[in-house]
């Protein structure tokens, strides 16, 4: 056999050989021999979003609390109407928070609650500056006492949302939801019955607040009010800014109000003009010499007054109260109205080239 042969013979039983070998030993020997493989398993966890989209319980809390207000004139005829809240209940009576622009020259007032039973009510006190008014009702008509919240813990973007009846007795207990839009009080300019403006601070939502929801509770999601409806600005380039009396300002005066008082707000016994108003002081016969961008400009001194007492004077521009600078005639008597009956304010003026500075005290109210 030539040496070709014999290494092709060789080579097959060397594989026959290998091969038989191997079956052998991975037969007789598997936990030394076998490849160890590990088997990942990949499990995959399914994440359940669940998103409560309902202030159902939140809204049962003061839902029945929540009552309309109808104002009637003399004749009988329903002149006007809106919302309101009861607030507290005795024995004897059951008491309601609504805005003072909704019962405002009513000859009678009626309310509805939402069982539809329809009662008359008594005005016990309002006052136009705050716009609240408190009305009083036989106990057993209140079906619910609104929990009263505190709105100064509200942050930007918080829900909110409000019981009312807009536009009409037909969609009485209408509930719409929104947000918080603004980081803490927005000050807004109000014109009053006598055509002059005031600033008040609200709180502003993008909740729904519509023609009858006026005086209604705006709430917190705990079921708690956090403030009195008050108006809606409306203009054609604006949407979704409604506004709301924050709870902790209607609480302050509701006391009074109960009792029939009157709220009790300070004056200077001066009559203003915007010292940016070149108009109105050319029209007043005033002469500034210096241009303002704020203040207000003092038209008008009346003797024994308050102004008058410590010197101020036609063509004075008050610059600032206790440090604040005045912006309007508006802004003057927002933070006017923030002091009362006996405090004393350091008045910040401009006279003759000269800024000047004069404490009074405050002893004479304002006669409305």
């Amino acid at each position: 056999m030539n040496t070709k042969i014999k290494n092709i013979i060789y080579v097959i039983a060397a594989f026959f050989v290998g091969v038989s070998g191997t079956v052998v030993v991975y037969h007789y020997f598997p936990y030394e021999t076998k490849t160890k493989t590990e088997v990942v398993e990949q499990t995959k966890n399914v994440i359940s979003i669940q998103e409560s989209d309902t202030l159902y319980e939140s809204v049962q809390k003061v839902y029945d609390a929540t009552v309309l207000v109808e104002n009637y004139n003399r004749s009988g005829s329903l002149t006007g109407s809106g919302s309101g809240f009861v607030y507290k209940k005795d024995e004897q009576y059951a008491y309601i928070i609504t805005n003072h622009h909704v019962i405002k020259d009513a000859s009678s007032i009626k309310v509805v609650n939402t069982e539809g039973e329809e009662v008359n009510a008594t005005l016990l006190g309002s006052d136009e500056y705050a716009d609240i008014a408190v009305l009083r009702v036989e106990a057993k008509f209140a079906l619910l006492v609104a929990e009263i919240g505190d709105s100064s813990e509200l942050r930007i973007s918080d829900t909110v949302f409000t019981v009312g009846t807009p536009v009409s007795k037909q969609y009485m207990g209408t509930v719409t939801g929104g947000r918080i839009s603004s980081k803490g009080y927005v000050t807004v300019s109000v014109e009053l019955d006598d055509g002059t403006s005031y600033m008040m601070e609200l709180l502003q939502t993008d909740a729904a607040i519509n023609p009858g929801n006026s005086g209604g509770p705006l709430v917190n999601v705990n079921g708690q009010v956090i403030g009195v409806n008050s108006l809606k600005l409306v203009q054609e380039q604006i949407d979704n800014m409604g506004f709301a009396i924050p709870i902790e300002h209607v609480m302050s005066v509701v006391d009074r109000l109960e009792k029939g008082e009157k709220i009790i707000r300070p004056q200077l016994g001066v009559s203003l003009v915007n010292a940016t108003s070149s108009y109105y002081l050319y029209k007043n016969q005033i002469y500034l010499d210096e241009e303002f961008e704020s203040g207000v400009a003092i038209v008008q001194v009346e003797k024994n007054s308050t102004a008058y007492e410590y010197g101020l004077q036609k063509g004075d521009v008050v610059l600032a109260i206790n440090g604040v600078e005045i912006e309007d005639v508006a802004h003057f008597r927002f933070i006017l109205y923030k002091y009362t009956i006996g405090d004393e304010i350091t008045v910040q003026y401009y006279r003759d080239k000269k800024v000047n500075e004069v404490k009074m005290q405050l002893d004479q109210a304002v006669d409305k």
